[in-house]
């Protein structure tokens, strides 16, 4: 603790402290008898000076600045407070300064343009994101302090002479730099530099969240990953500024392991070595040998590699970062101790040589006094001993440094005779003859289709503008290829499929280095493209799906519910309820990278067809309940709730006919829904807005319907048919429960009785749910006569097959086919109207198979029928699915399962064919 006064020693170690107390003795002498020097940090830097007039401001920021920096070199330099208090008591005075100017220039442009706000009203401020050592809470005592500047959403003030957004948040920022940077008489509170925004010096001031989305996504370069690492709201809209560090995540931290970040590295230490060796910068602590900058190039490329798939490395702060690589196995303990001491002793150096003069150097002295003086502020006799110690530190950091950027190939081995011929044939250099040659030595007899779809990379202006690292990336790539490819079922598939893949992705050289460092990221890409063109039309559409390809044990072992459910909820926490863009995005994302791991099972013959359908059923059901609240927060914010008498939301559930009903989901497939809500039609909702619940129900089904299948820049979810709900096309969007009920009951066709035993509940108001299945088993079973509904079952067949069926010559249809798919589903559904009345166990289930089985252990059918069915509805459903991969028709030769067919075709005869006559 500090003694009755300062002592002398101290005021010798820096110049500016002794300065500040000879200019300030009053001050001084007043903060000494509060015991301002003995206070803790956190209470020493109270709130900054509010804005009045711009002048009397302007000098009492900056003589606060320099009062708080007095106590904080003071009690570092006493040995009062360890190094991690020092950083974070110089980051929070930045924070308060930076605050403290915001407020200053929102004043002042309030007063003349007003308030800025967005399109609903709401009032927005400037988003002040803190990078580098600010962003880090580790700030050094007189760093530069880098700045990015943006804004939620378009907007206008609300003044006399009003501004859009990017007018109004452009000025704003721009009086924050001045005040902070300007030079008074005073002095200047921070140097800012601006540059790490995107498009640099070139680009906006400002941004709105999208854009900057936008850039990331399409511009965003590797330094700009490592910069983003250390971002951190420090003014402003503190949650507009957690929001696009949130959007920003997946742009920083790949979910695959990203190897590719050491070669970037490797590269920009390459480019700081060149500098520091041309302005002889040997002696700077930061960027030279052994300096600060290395030990955060280890830290921040772990980050960068892992931190996608650790979450517990996407901290800005390095030591508890360096010490998690430690526990967790990255780096060896006793190298995370080394250079956890390392940095340790060069902040404190690096801030010792700043809080001399209040000057930003990072070189050690060359002058003798300056000199003893470090090395006595760091604990040594002399500068022999210090030096020595500093030697020592930067010698044991660089060692750790290329231990962990060694290039792998450092060894400059030479390619061997197949890479290069394989890199010939590339680079065009091979003639006709040796190309087939060559290719036909992994199996690929189609050497101008594979010249046609690598000369497509080539001819793109993306390839022709790639930067040399990414055409090596590429140029590393090609031979992997046809290695990957030989090992393949279908060599001459697999690679032009993949290859295509390849071509959507040519500008993102991250993704073609997990591929090249990853060789079995690149295997499992091959076999998921040879196996289905589906999939590979979907990697192609969306590359980021890419990402899910790294972790095959994740990747063939499809998630069930409860996790899907748990990676959904996470997907959208960080997501502003409000931001229904992003949030439309992120469910696609979500479903794709599902969807994906379970064709991966699929093709790898790890999954049967029917927990195929499972899966997909389940994904889909999760989804709906996901966008039915996107869509019931969208409108209760704008109209008010819907209530029911006891005051409860009025129930509302969606159901589901057709494949999803019937729990035989396809990739590929539609949802047939239908909308049905409780309750009073013309009650209204309890907002500003009110509408009566019909209409309310009406436009919250509208919504939904947006939000699942409009076209984004990430897919659509899925397509919705309505056709199915009351009355068809001419009926009411949503229906009310007992208007479903007296329809079903007085006016619904047969066809569409049998629509209904596919029909179950699937998201919404579960009371509602429950209430829509007794009327469907009441429904279906009414009693009817036997023949009148064997033949309207026939005329609904016939017309179907008339319509839908495309067999051709010696091709046959295998939905519309006699005895074909559609036959075995319009049997079930016989069966449940024809007999629901005398065995209401038919009626439980609504999938065909089930409802078969039910049938046969009900005593109604015998167990060579049911088998018939079943098997041949089980195999007919596996080709339709296996084509649906390759995106093709379900067709089989006129002579393939002719037996089963007519078996299947028997049947029918005989349960409807024969009831029909009777009728």
């Amino acid at each position: 603790m500090p003694q009755t006064k300062i002592d002398a020693r101290v005021r010798c170690w820096s110049r500016f402290l002794d300065t500040w107390c000879e200019q300030n003795p009053e001050r001084f002498e007043a903060l000494w008898q509060q015991g301002r020097f003995d206070r803790d940090n956190a209470e020493v830097i109270a709130e900054a000076p509010q804005p009045s007039s711009p002048d009397s401001f302007d000098a009492a920021l900056r003589a606060y600045r320099n009062e708080s920096m007095a106590i904080i070199a003071w009690r570092d330099l006493a040995g009062v407070d360890e190094l991690e208090t020092t950083l974070s008591a110089l980051s929070t005075l930045a924070d308060r300064c930076i605050e403290a100017a915001l407020d200053a220039a929102e004043q002042a442009m309030q007063e003349r343009h007003g308030v800025l706000r967005d399109a609903k009203g709401n009032a927005q401020r400037l988003i002040v994101i803190g990078m580098g050592k600010l962003g880090g809470r580790e700030l050094n005592f007189s760093s530069d302090i880098d700045l990015i500047f943006g804004y939620r959403a378009r907007g206008e003030s609300d003044g006399d002479k009003p501004l859009d957004a990017e007018g109004y948040t452009k000025r704003v920022a721009r009086r924050l730099v001045q005040t902070l940077s300007e030079s008074t008489a005073d002095g200047f509170v921070y140097r800012v530099d601006t540059r790490l925004r995107p498009f640099g010096d070139s680009g906006a001031l400002t941004a709105s969240i999208a854009a900057m989305e936008s850039y990331y996504q399409s511009h965003g370069r590797e330094w700009e990953r490592y910069a983003w690492v250390k971002a951190r709201p420090v003014a402003g809209d503190i949650e507009g500024g957690r929001r696009l560090i949130e959007c920003l995540r997946p742009f920083v931290y790949r979910r695959y392991l990203d190897y590719g970040t050491f070669e970037s590295i490797r590269d920009m230490k390459a480019l700081i070595d060149r500098q520091v060796v041309r302005a002889e910068l040997q002696d700077n602590i930061k960027l030279g040998i052994g300096g600060i900058r290395e030990i955060e190039f280890i830290v921040q490329a772990f980050q960068l590699i892992r931190g996608g798939q650790e979450p517990s490395l996407q901290d800005t702060r390095l030591l508890p970062t360096l010490a998690r690589l430690a526990s967790g196995g990255h780096l060896p303990s006793h190298t995370a101790e080394e250079l956890e001491t390392a940095y340790r002793f060069l902040r404190r150096a690096e801030n010792r040589l700043q809080m001399a003069n209040d000057r930003q150097t990072h070189d050690l002295p060359d002058d003798g006094a300056a000199q003893q003086a470090l090395a006595e502020s760091m604990g040594y006799e002399n500068w022999a001993a210090f030096s020595r110690a500093m030697q020592d530190t930067r010698e044991g950091v660089h060692q750790a440094f290329e231990q962990v950027f060694v290039s792998p190939q450092a060894d400059d081995s030479t390619p061997d005779q197949d890479t290069q011929r394989l890199s010939a044939f590339w680079d065009g250099e091979l003639d006709e003859t040796q190309a087939k040659d060559l290719l036909a030595e992994y199996g690929i007899e189609d050497v101008s289709g594979v010249r046609e779809a690598l000369a497509d990379i080539q001819g793109q202006s993306l390839y022709r503008g790639l930067e040399d690292r990414g055409r090596r990336w590429i140029a590393r790539l090609i031979p992997l290829l046809f290695g990957a490819a030989a090992r393949a079922d279908s060599p001459d598939r697999a690679i032009t499929r993949t290859i295509s893949v390849l071509s959507a992705i040519v500008g993102r050289s991250t993704y073609m280095a997990l591929l090249v460092e990853h060789p079995a990221a690149l295997s499992t890409l091959m076999r998921l493209c040879s196996a289905s063109e589906w999939i590979t039309s979907r990697i192609r559409a969306q590359p980021a799906l890419l990402d899910s390809l790294l972790d095959p044990r994740q990747l063939y072992r499809p998630p069930r519910r409860a996790e899907l459910a748990k990676d959904l909820a996470a997907d959208l926490a960080g997501i502003d309820a409000d931001d229904l863009e992003l949030r439309m995005d992120t469910l696609r994302r979500f479903k794709q990278s599902a969807t994906l791991r379970i064709a991966a099972a699929d093709v790898s013959n790890s999954m049967p067809l029917m927990i195929v359908s499972d899966h997909l059923t389940e994904l889909a059901e999760l989804v709906l309940d996901a966008a039915l609240d996107m869509a019931w927060h969208q409108m209760t914010q704008r109209y008010g709730t819907p209530r029911a008498d006891n005051g409860e939301r009025a129930p509302f559930a969606i159901i589901a006919y057709g494949k999803l009903g019937g729990l035989e989901l396809g990739y590929t497939s539609d949802l047939d829904l239908v909308f049905v809500y409780s309750g009073k039609t013309e009650a209204m909702t309890d907002g500003e807005r009110a509408l009566s619940h019909q209409a309310f129900f009406t436009r919250l089904a509208q919504r939904l319907i947006h939000v699942l299948s409009t076209q984004t820049a990430a897919g659509r979810v899925y397509e919705i048919d309505m056709r199915l709900r009351p009355s068809g096309k001419a009926g009411m969007m949503v229906t009310h429960i007992d208007a479903f009920e007296r329809y079903q009951r007085e006016n619904a066709w047969t066809w569409e009785h049998q629509a209904l035993v596919r029909a179950r509940p699937v998201s919404g108001d579960a009371a509602l749910g429950e209430r829509f299945a007794e009327i469907r088993r009441a429904v279906l079973a009414t009693p009817r006569d036997t023949g009148a509904l064997a033949r309207e079952v026939c005329e609904m067949r016939d017309r179907m097959r008339r319509v839908k069926d495309e067999t051709q010559d010696d091709w046959l249809d295998v939905k519309q086919m006699p005895g074909g798919l559609i036959d075995i589903e319009f049997i079930a559904q016989f069966v449940a109207l024809a007999h629901g009345t005398n065995c209401p166990e038919l009626l439980i289930f609504t999938d065909a198979i089930r409802v078969l089985e039910t049938y046969e252990s009900a005593g109604r059918a015998g167990y060579e029928d049911i088998k018939t069915l079943t098997s041949a509805y089980r195999r007919y459903r596996r080709i339709i699915h296996a084509q649906s991969l390759q995106r093709q028709r379900a067709m089989i030769g006129a002579d393939e399962y002719a037996k089963q067919r007519r078996a299947v075709a028997d049947i029918w005869q005989a349960w409807i064919g024969d009831a029909r006559k009777k009728s």
